[in-house]
This record gives structure tokens, sequence and C-alpha cells, in this order.
């Protein structure tokens, strides 16, 4: 949600919004329901979003908009940029949260306690700093093939050390968001993002190519 509500209603877990006036805030159709702009039907995180509007009782106060996620993230938008609270499910990195930046602009909602669907109904979504925000956190990592990655050991470990943080994909992902989507225009974003990192950029060739003498 955004901040500016976060902060004033001291919303920091989705099960306030058990609070009909709470919800209210998110109201965008005028039903008196809080209005979530959600998970394009189809898509995991649809069946998560919808386990848990019932796990913590939330589906007489919230709606699960769905629809086209792009023209739901648009709407959110627009009611932002006029002041108004929004609410709404996003993933990282995603250039939605270049936009709407997560600790200035909206803050991400703990859930009362882990619940998951179907095969993952055991997992704990707990994280090390005691947060919970409901979900699995995905691992991203470069997968290579076993047999390539032992004739090129330069490769491997160049895809083992290289790291991106996820500000910088957030923003390369709103640059393709805005056009900036061919293969011209992601290979000056690459070689931009490695004259400001030119150092790092360096230290791994270093330990790439020291693993392949």
């Amino acid at each position: 949600i955004d901040k500016k509500t976060a902060d004033h209603y001291n919303i920091t877990n989705i099960a306030q919004l058990q609070d009909p006036k709470l919800a209210a805030l998110f109201d965008t159709d005028g039903d008196g329901k809080a209005d979530l702009a959600g998970c394009t039907p189809g898509w995991g995180c649809e069946a998560v979003v919808e386990h848990h509007l019932d796990a913590y009782t939330l589906r007489p106060t919230i709606t699960h908009q769905q629809g086209n996620y792009a023209a739901l993230i648009a709407d959110t938008l627009a009611r932002f940029k006029a002041g108004k609270p929004v609410l709404y499910y996003t993933w990282t990195p995603y250039w939605v949260s270049n936009e709407l930046i997560p600790g200035k602009d909206v803050v991400w909602l703990e859930v009362p306690f882990s619940s998951l669907p179907g095969e993952q109904s055991k997992i704990d979504t707990k994280l090390a700093n005691g947060k919970n925000y409901g979900f699995v956190v995905n691992k991203q990592q470069i997968v290579a093939n076993k047999a390539f990655a032992e004739k090129n050991p330069a490769a491997a470990k160049l895809f083992e050390v290289m790291q991106l943080p996820i500000g910088d994909i957030n923003a390369q992902n709103n640059r393709m968001a805005k056009g900036e989507n061919s293969a011209a225009d992601i290979t000056r974003h690459v070689d931009g993002w490695i004259t400001a990192h030119q150092k790092t950029f360096d230290s791994w060739i270093a330990q790439a190519m020291a693993a392949a003498k």
C-alpha cells in the first residue's frame, strides 16, 4: 500500500484490513470494500492471493480485482499520482517497483501467519529478519548446462560470482516497459550498467579468468 496511508493509519499487516473502516480507504468503485489490484487469472500468484483472502478472513472487506495486470497497475499508478490510497499485488524484480519505490512511496504489508495453498501448505514464509510477507522467496540464479560449465570454467565462475541489485533490474525493466525494448536498447542498457560499475565488472572478469588457468 502507499506509504502515506500506511503511516497515517499505522497499517503494517494485511489482517488489519478486516476492519471495514480501514478497508474502505482502498475502495475504488464505491461499494465500501477495498479493491486489491491483483493477479491476472491463471498466474501462480492468483492461487496464493485467493487463498490468503480466505485464510485471513478478508473476503468480507476486500475485492480481488483481476484482469489485465498492466491495466490494473496503470489505474493504480494514476490513483497514487492523484494522492489516493492504493492496494496492489506486485513482485520484484519488476518495473512497478521502480515507479512505486518500496520504503519511499509504498510499503509491503505483512501477513498474520504463514498460509499457502496446495503443495506449499507446510512452508513457513517468515524471513530471517522476522518479517512475513506470505509468499515464498524465489532465488534468482544463472543455470548452465553441466557439460558446458565443465568445459568452460571461466564462464561457470562468471555465472557464480556476478550479482545484480534488485533496484537496478527494476530500473532496466522500467526502461523496457517505456519502449526501450529492442535488442539494441538492451545492449545499450547492459553497456551503461558495466560502465557505471566498471570495478565490480572487472573483478568478475578477473575471477573468471583465474578460474580458467
